[in-house]
């Protein structure tokens, strides 16, 4: 349980928790760790239980069809049939339509932040998004 942590160094740990946190706020820590276990637990076995659930559910949404017997069959004489493969017909490319020309530039009137790219009027002297001091 303790990983081949012996006494001596349960003891050093148990001293420097003691230093670090003082003998006032060790029955908090305690309590602390202890729901904090406890809230671990209840969250692992509410997972079980809703994996159990969905197991549960899928199995008798979709129930197990029997293989038929056929279909199990093993022919072990038998040669594995290959069909020629045809190649694929060739296809001329579509042509590619033009890109479609870049919007003008942003009239003078709009300012954008540099820190977070945000629109801002030329009169703002701080971007309306973030805060940041505009140029």
């Amino acid at each position: 349980m303790f990983l081949g942590l012996g006494i001596p160094e349960l003891v050093i740990i148990l001293v420097v928790v003691l230093i670090i946190f003082g003998p006032k706020n060790l029955p908090k820590l305690g309590k602390s760790l202890g729901k904090t276990v406890k809230s671990v637990r209840e969250g692992i076995d509410e997972g079980e239980a809703e994996s159990k659930t969905d197991a549960a559910e899928a199995e008798q949404a979709a129930p197990a069809q029997a293989i038929p017997a056929e279909v199990t069959e093993v022919v072990e004489d038998a040669e594995p049939v290959a069909e020629p493969v045809q190649p694929a017909p060739a296809v001329a490319p579509e042509p590619v339509a033009a890109p479609e020309p870049v919007a003008a530039a942003a009239p003078a009137e709009v300012v954008y932040c540099t820190k977070c790219g945000g629109e801002n009027e030329a009169s703002a002297a701080f971007c309306k998004h973030c805060g940041n001091k505009l140029n």
